[in-house]
């Protein structure tokens, strides 16, 4: 690992990280994503993902766990903690953050059980969709044009180190679904099934809609099913984050 202390603000590497932590899809430019805190980086490392730049404070530098995360990447940066704040999105910054390069996006994988974002607009929605996919073994998302970044840095953040687990394609259209090759599930308020009543197929692809309008119609006429989530409470509908948790922890219940 190469080590430089570094205190200017102009540092090549630093001007490039905060262009980059500044432009909610500025990894779809430079194909690297930047992450923050021991929590993301441990996630990314126990995935096999190797950091191409760590940045730490000059206090992480003397805590060993955290200096012991820096040796994984090829290369770190030590800096104040001045600097570190103009690369941090959180109001309390973390003490180490890293850069990754994303790999290649992958082609559709068929036949596999997936979720399929379709225009959802809030990063922690997309953020706690992927965590809920993650933890339920559905390895592949597939996010429609006008879905928020996926690898955006508030997404990251939400996801919890779910996207090192993942199979993330985005920028698709309705038409390339066609690739899935396993049915379409839709939740719907509307003229839908209960949940717990309705066989699901399996494996499907579950399909979440747009907050506030929903699934879209070209998207819900190419869906085998739709199911909806009885709310005796009387509310008109439930977060998209949380109607996709229980309807992913349904589809693997019934695997027994």
């Amino acid at each position: 690992m190469k080590l430089d202390h570094v205190t200017s603000r102009d540092n090549p590497a630093l001007v490039r990280l905060r262009k980059l932590t500044a432009d909610a899809g500025g990894y779809r430019k430079t194909g690297s994503v930047w992450i923050e805190g021991d929590h993301l980086l441990r996630a990314a490392l126990q995935r096999g993902w190797k950091p191409a730049l760590v940045v730490l404070t000059e206090a992480a530098m003397q805590d060993a766990a955290l200096a012991a995360l820096a040796e994984a990447a090829r290369r770190a940066l030590v800096v104040p903690m001045a600097l570190f704040k103009g690369l941090s999105g959180l109001e309390s910054p973390a003490q180490i953050g890293a850069e990754l390069t994303l790999p290649e996006a992958p082609a559709i994988e068929a036949g596999a059980a997936s979720v399929v974002l379709d225009r959802l607009q809030d990063a922690g929605n997309v953020g706690a969709i992927l965590r809920s996919a993650a933890a339920f073994g559905v390895r592949q998302v597939l996010a429609l044009k006008g879905t928020a970044a996926l690898w955006s840095p508030k997404v990251v953040r939400a996801g919890q180190g779910a996207h090192f687990g993942l199979r993330l394609i985005e920028g698709l259209a309705a038409a390339d679904l066609q690739a899935l090759s396993v049915p379409l599930v839709a939740t719907s308020s509307h003229d839908s099934q209960p949940l717990h009543r309705v066989a699901l197929p399996s494996p499907c692809a579950w399909v979440m809609g747009h907050e506030g309008q929903g699934v879209s119609a070209e998207l819900m006429a190419r869906c085998a099913l739709r199911v909806g989530i009885p709310q005796p409470g009387g509310e008109e509908s439930l977060n998209v984050a949380a109607a996709a948790a229980i309807c992913l922890y349904e589809s693997e219940r019934r695997k027994g």
